[in-house]
């Protein structure tokens, strides 16, 4: 499995949760994002992609 950077900008915090941005480093893809757990699935969606990526590259 590869690494992939991601930088988390918070903008604000309600109901014990966080709202902001995240920015895929390696892709300079950018998307919002109203919850933590959403945060964490556009993460594991890109890291997927990557590794999708990845065994393209090698077969």
């Amino acid at each position: 499995m590869g690494k992939s950077t991601f930088i988390v900008k918070i903008d604000n915090h309600q109901k014990d949760t966080w709202q902001g941005e995240i920015i895929w480093a390696d892709e300079n893809k950018r998307r919002r994002f109203r919850s933590c757990l959403e945060m964490l699935k556009l993460m594991n969606e890109a890291w997927e992609n990557s590794d999708n990526k990845e065994v393209k590259k090698t077969n």
